[in-house]
């Protein structure tokens, strides 16, 4: 195609330095560098690397095929055998500063994640790089801290842990080569619930017992051994990620300080009247046999009738019915019907419900219904709450088992009936139907009501299924003495510190949300009926002769430890006789959580050095599902238990789902261990793993057949470096993310072409090379002063991305200076200085190679730690530079003496002639031995274009032989392809040796033309479509706006071309 894909606007002043500014895109590039430089958004490059590798996979598939189908007709020829690379044995001890090993290494050839990565995190780490002491004597910027938010010890890590851990560390080593006192604190989370459903599955799996054989002593330790063995897991991938924690301060939710700090709060809190026991409504969940917070509370929607698997119950179980039947009213023929999703709770009802104003039934009001199986009477009682349009207008009431009949039952002060055990079967409560469980007694409930003659109808209807978060069992609300939490006025307290911006919250939709949750904010359970976690330090006092059954008229006592406790029981009665029996429940995991950026600095002692100097921490860095599960806890307890915001910002990412948008789950097969992404793994490995969890047989077999599809190579190697880069550059502070595996594959080749500019730099570096202190401007290039130009331009572009969490943004400007200015441009430039210059020249290129890569690979050291460590660790020192590590580096800053703004400009005029020449030469076929020419019709414009046009040569590629630059009084040479420049610049290419037949490339040339026009109309339609300025984003309209430059400037193009052309046909007829 010619010219059109990256065509550009036409200038209307002659050199004019607003109409070089006007052919600027946004990030400040040259639209006509683009095609030199290759595709300079790496969002495109993405793109394009997804579908190159889908249309290889389908192209693999078929050459496959087609070799099965011929394999008995022709004979295999030998294919030459590649050698794979040995695995890389580093000489390093252990700690030690790594080896360096030359660049002729087999290894060290091309980039090698495994031999580039290894052996410094353990220097780094044992060289005491990660902790805030770091920068040794230096004062320090300020302070910066980030609360790790800890995994849960519940297995391996995800995809969704690389993204956060790769964001704060990037934050945390942009800020410690910023010259701040930096820390960063690792831990895991005991994860109550999900770390002692994971070991039950697994003991069940394994020796078909329940927690229950074991008792609670050897269940507990069994737990303490997998935490033990997942923990280091979980460990070791955060260091292979590169993350640069503290570990010599790392915590545990149940080490012994946290454990402290929990027993401490609890306490408190009792003491203080926030903390309460009750016998209320909760959520139960009869397969993990405890209570639940709404937020563990997951709603299923369904449409209608829908069969669902249901924990425990072989069959199926149906949902999304409504069961009518009736009640026979106490002393009469006649009868109420009602209507319910859940038939099997009749068993408990203890009323009937109806609207005021609902004639149906107001002579009923006042009387009673009398229950088929228990002969107990229920009351017909008003209230507005009725809906009289839903179902029949009268609700049966069961407060005992439904969150809105529990309040009408309180209202009304009707008798709260539990017919549900523990386990979910039905107690004595429920008649005849005792022992049977819940789900079987739904349809034999039914049944008897139809031999009662009482059911009347079945009718599908769209609802909600409350599941446990966790086990995926139906939840059941149930009336149990629980711990509560007062939540009101710490919420209160919470919203303020965020209004009066004392907490930042970001993205705008993550604070959004935080309101609306602190809205409506209710008591918080804090206790579950669990072994795992941190034991309640309440005690109930039993005095002799009382009855051991724990009832809401029990006397408790609190204390830190069961020696405080009996000391507050014995001076609370001083003279009678008890014992004291301690709660067997445990805290809501969320409850100890919300303590941890405090208790890790050493809180409740306030005399902790850590907590004094790093609290208030800086950043908590967190996914925005769990914005009220744990960071408005934290902010509640912190502002409750210290007067102080535990962060001052809250930054939330986004959720990774699988390349299809769903979310990822280990049944699916979906979820990426960051470690295989990072080592590489073969598809076999990756079907072994899920063998060695708790998935079923049909989820097994479901995950393997995704893997197969969306792995069918195993996953390759790729490395920490170019995993974080990648993740970085998804996080746009959007929607959720989309992860594939394949954008990996080219962000990996990135390493690569840094790995292989830096070792074309250190090559042309004298051994006796020595980097000046600073950068002499007065003898510098025009191209040198351009690429110092444009890095002071991308490091400043990368600052203030990083200041204001552009995540993306940065890893944009990284990429587009590395890649298209460093490697594509200047390096491509230097090659012919360091060639053909004078020795000035070549020693002032090779201290601007050397200046421009070291700011390069420290500009990218937060978010590629080893690749940046490894090359710089190779660079010459300035004289006097003993800095041991690129973390320890300053980080580059602006510099307004490397601003050369017109200098630019002018080497992008030349960049842009390279451009057309080279997009010329590939429309016409043009392979070797081509002429270009450049001609001006101002003799400013020969003047600032003759000097560049060695530059421009060699960037015009290998196709062009000879360019010659023309000034005003030249003629134009006959028979050339047109590239319109700017108003008095034009390019042009000897087209005639590439063209066989010119009417046919005329006729090509007017289609194309013709095309460009329809672009053009379909563009201003769209652009002057009533509300388009208002509807759209900046960026999708930037985006159209510039399709209309460039099918103006193509189509500019096209015209002169044909022009031309027709030129060359008149004069071939005529000579004819």
């Amino acid at each position: 195609m010619l010219l059109h894909l990256l065509a550009l606007p036409r200038t209307t002043s002659p050199l004019s330095r607003p109409a070089f500014a006007a052919l600027r895109s946004s990030n400040g590039l040259l639209l006509a560098r683009r095609s030199i430089m290759s595709e300079s958004k790496p969002g495109r490059k993405e793109a394009a690397e997804k579908a190159r590798a889908d249309k290889a996979a389908k192209f693999a598939a078929k050459q496959a095929k087609l070799k099965q189908q011929t394999s008995t007709k022709t004979q295999a020829q030998p294919k030459k055998v590649v050698e794979a690379l040995p695995a890389f044995e580093d000489p390093t001890p252990l700690g030690d500063k790594k080896v360096l090993q030359s660049f002729e290494d087999a290894h060290f050839t091309a980039y090698n994640p495994q031999a580039v990565e290894s052996s410094w995190y353990s220097w780094w780490e044992k060289s005491g790089f990660f902790r805030p002491e770091a920068l040794g004597d230096r004062e320090p910027a300020g302070t910066f801290v980030i609360p790790l938010p800890p995994p849960n010890v519940t297995g391996a890590l995800h995809c969704g842990h690389a993204l956060a851990n790769s964001l704060q560390d990037t934050l945390i080593r942009w800020h410690r080569m910023k010259g701040f006192s930096t820390l960063w604190v690792p831990g895991c989370d005991h994860a109550g619930i999900s770390t002692q459903s994971v070991v039950e599955k697994m003991l069940w799996k394994k020796e078909k017992k329940t927690r229950m054989d074991l008792g609670r002593e050897d269940f507990t330790k069994l737990v303490w051994e997998w935490k033990g063995e997942y923990h280091q897991r979980i460990n070791n991938a955060q260091k292979l990620m590169g993350g640069s924690m503290d570990w010599t301060r790392e915590r545990f939710t149940m080490d012994e300080k946290l454990t402290a700090a929990t027993m401490e709060t609890f306490c408190r809190l009792f003491e203080e009247g926030l903390i309460y026991r009750s016998d209320r409504l909760v959520n139960w969940c009869t397969h993990l046999n405890t209570a639940l917070s709404g937020l563990e509370v997951e709603n299923k929607e369904i449409p209608g009738r829908t069969l669902l698997s249901v924990p425990g119950y072989e069959k199926k179980v149906e949902f999304g019915v409504l069961t009518h039947f009736k009640y026979q009213i106490d002393g009469s023929t006649e009868t109420i019907e009602v209507a319910t999703t859940r038939p099997e709770t009749m068993l408990g009802d203890s009323g009937i419900a109806v609207h005021p104003d609902d004639a149906r039934y107001t002579h009923l009001v006042g009387k009673f219904a009398r229950h088929p199986f228990t002969g107990r009477l229920l009351p017909i009682i008003k209230d507005t709450y009725v809906d009289p349009e839903f179902g029949t207008g009268a609700v049966k009431l069961t407060p005992a088992h439904d969150f809105n009949d529990y309040q009408l039952g309180q209202r009304h002060n009707l008798e709260f009936i539990n017919i549900l055990n523990e386990d979910g079967t039905l107690n004595a409560n429920a008649g005849p139907f005792k022992g049977q469980k819940r789900f079987d007694a739904r349809y034999t409930v039914v049944e008897e009501l139809t031999k009662l003659g009482l059911f009347v109808k079945k009718e599908s209807n769209p609802m909600k299924i409350p599941l446990c978060e966790k086990s995926k069992d139906v939840i059941e609300p149930l009336i149990k003495p629980q711990w509560w939490m007062r939540m009101n006025d710490m919420a209160d307290a919470a919203v303020q510190a965020v209004e009066q911006g004392r907490i930042t919250i970001a993205p705008e939709s993550a604070k959004k949300s935080y309101f609306r949750w602190m809205s409506s904010v209710n008591d918080w359970c804090i206790s579950r009926q669990l072994w795992w976690g941190h034991r309640i330090p309440a005690y109930r006092v039993i005095f002799d002769g009382e009855s051991a059954e724990d009832t809401l008229q029990s006397t408790w006592v609190v204390g830190k430890t069961p020696e405080e406790a009996q000391s507050k029981a014995e001076a609370r009665f001083p003279n009678k006789k008890f014992r004291l029996e301690q709660d067997p429940d445990c805290l809501d995991t969320w409850f100890s959580s919300g303590l941890w950026p405090m208790a890790t600095l050493g809180w409740p002692n306030a005399e902790s050095s850590d907590l004094k100097k790093f609290f208030p921490t800086s950043l908590l860095e967190t996914g925005w599902d769990i914005l009220f599960f744990w960071v408005a806890r934290m902010i509640m307890l912190s502002l409750k238990l210290t007067g102080e915001v535990p962060f001052k910002e809250v930054y939330c990412h986004s959720l990774i789902r699988d390349s299809e948008g769903r979310k990822m789950s280990k049944s699916l097969g979906n979820v990426i261990d960051p470690l295989d992404i990072i080592r590489g793994i073969e598809l076999d490995a990756l079907h072994a793993k899920l063998l060695v969890g708790n998935l079923q047989e049909d989820e097994i077999a479901r995950a393997t057949k995704y893997q197969k599809s969306a792995f069918p190579g195993g996953i390759p190697e790729c490395g920490a470096d170019a995993l974080r880069f990648t993740l970085l550059s998804y996080t746009t502070g959007g929607g959720d993310i989309n992860f594939d595996i394949k954008v990996m594959h080219a962000y990996r080749r990135f390493c690569n072409k840094i790995w292989q500019a830096s070792k074309y730099v250190l090559g042309r570096l004298p051994e006796t090379f020595v980097p000046n202190s600073s950068i002499d401007t007065s003898k510098l290039s025009l191209p040198e002063r351009w690429i110092l130009h444009r890095m002071n331009v991308a490091v400043k572009g990368v600052n203030e991305a990083l200041e204001a969490r552009e995540f993306s943004k940065s890893t944009k400007i990284i990429y587009q200076f590395f890649y298209d200015e460093l490697c594509d441009v200047f390096i491509e430039n230097s090659k012919a200085i360091l060639s053909d210059g004078t020795p000035e020249e070549q020693a002032s290129v090779q201290q601007t190679l050397y200046e421009t890569l070291d700011a390069a690979l420290r500009l990218l050291h937060p978010i590629m730690p080893y690749i940046s460590e490894e090359l710089w660790q190779r660079l010459p020192r300035r004289q006097g530079d003993s800095t041991p590590t690129i973390m320890l580096a300053s980080y580059p800053s602006f510099n307004s003496a490397l601003e050369f703004e017109a200098d630019a400009l002018e080497y992008e005029l030349g960049l842009m002639c390279a451009q057309g020449i080279r997009s010329l030469a590939s429309e016409f076929n043009i392979r070797s031995n081509g002429r270009a020419f450049v001609k001006t019709s101002t003799p400013e414009s020969f003047a600032s274009i003759e000097p560049q046009m060695a530059a421009i040569k060699a960037l015009s590629g290998k196709a062009i032989s000879e360019l010659t630059a023309l000034g005003p009084e030249s003629a134009a040479p006959k028979g050339c392809a047109i590239f319109v420049i700017s108003a008095d610049i034009v390019v042009m290419v000897d087209a005639a040796a590439g063209i066989t037949d010119i009417k046919a490339e005329i006729t090509k040339l007017r289609s194309k033309l013709q095309k460009s026009h329809g672009v053009i109309d379909k563009q201003k339609e769209l652009l002057a479509r009533e509300g388009f300025e208002e509807k759209v984003s900046e960026v999708v309209r930037s985006a159209e706006i510039k399709k209309l430059a460039d099918a103006e400037a193509a189509t500019e193009n096209y015209k002169r071309t044909i022009e031309e052309f027709e030129k060359m046909s008149l004069e071939s007829a005529g000579s004819a």
